[in-house]
């Protein structure tokens, strides 16, 4: 199975404008709003909810789409977020100042059940490591921060699922195909509903030997305020030899733990007015 990894340099801090009278300020704003939109978008539509001229973000649209930042889809007037764009936001997460703390909170997860424990996040149709610590136990699967599983066969991933709208989540699973990487990977739709069902029900997820052989999962996301879905999770993995799913209810008190570390950790990063 090929992991592909990430090698992404720190990017350097730099000064913004932060007057909304700007064209940098402006052109960010846009960012802001194609950030928070979870399908294709019209200039008209960005042009009601910014409450700016239509020239003035037919330019802005064209100046993003020329920097590779936005793409227009097939139909010439809906535009959506560009790799470029991508790139930068998964540069942000595995690059950002609050990894040392994170890293601090999985290895005192890892201390205390023996296991590997990462965190992950939605990153387009997949489920990126955006940080791991490994067990010193001779018997592991070793997979760098960066890595990418499939989205339909991981814990994480069927949590992050789990806490999407309907509409949202068909729209994102009309375009993966749901492969079967083990014998135990879920490849059909209405099997795979049930368990996102099971999943908002109990409140964690599992990877059964989904994804790889031999490697069972367990994942709780990291809560976040109210009003915001969370695009985190920390999960435990371990070789099924030491790690059951019969016993994977008794990682879940050090795992959730962990999520409330951290997101005492993202709340710090978030302005004041969003932590309400």
């Amino acid at each position: 199975m090929h992991l592909s990894e990430l090698s992404l340099p720190e990017p350097p801090a730099a000064a913004l404008p932060t007057s909304a009278d700007t064209p940098l300020a402006r052109l960010f704003g846009l960012l802001e709003a194609v950030a928070g939109r979870d399908q294709p978008f019209t200039l008209q539509s960005l042009a009601v909810e910014l409450d700016l001229p239509k020239p003035t973000v037919h330019r802005l649209l064209a100046q993003l789409e020329q920097a590779g930042l936005l793409q227009r889809q097939g139909d010439s007037r809906h535009f959506a977020a560009g790799a470029r764009l991508r790139r930068l936001a998964e540069r942000l997460m595995l690059n950002d100042s609050f990894n040392g703390a994170r890293r601090m909170v999985l290895r005192s997860v890892v201390q205390q059940l023996g296991e590997s424990c990462n965190i992950t996040a939605l990153a387009g149709s997949e489920v990126v490591y955006l940080d791991r610590v490994e067990t010193a136990a001779p018997l592991r699967f070793y997979l760098h921060p960066g890595s990418r599983v499939p989205v339909h066969c991981s814990a994480s991933g069927k949590l992050l699922l789990a806490q999407m709208k309907p509409a949202q989540r068909r729209r994102l699973l009309a375009h993966v195909p749901l492969d079967a990487y083990t014998p135990s990977t879920i490849t059909d739709a209405a099997a795979l509903e049930r368990e996102l069902e099971q999943v908002r029900e109990q409140g964690y997820a599992l990877d059964r030997e989904e994804f790889l052989p031999g490697l069972l999962c367990v994942a709780v996301l990291v809560p976040l305020p109210a009003a915001q879905a969370s695009n985190l999770c920390v999960a435990v993995q371990a070789p099924v030899m030491r790690l059951s799913a019969e016993r994977a209810p008794q990682v879940l008190p050090a795992l959730r733990r962990a999520a409330e570390a951290l997101a005492r950790i993202e709340a710090d990063a978030m302005p004041r007015a969003q932590r309400a």
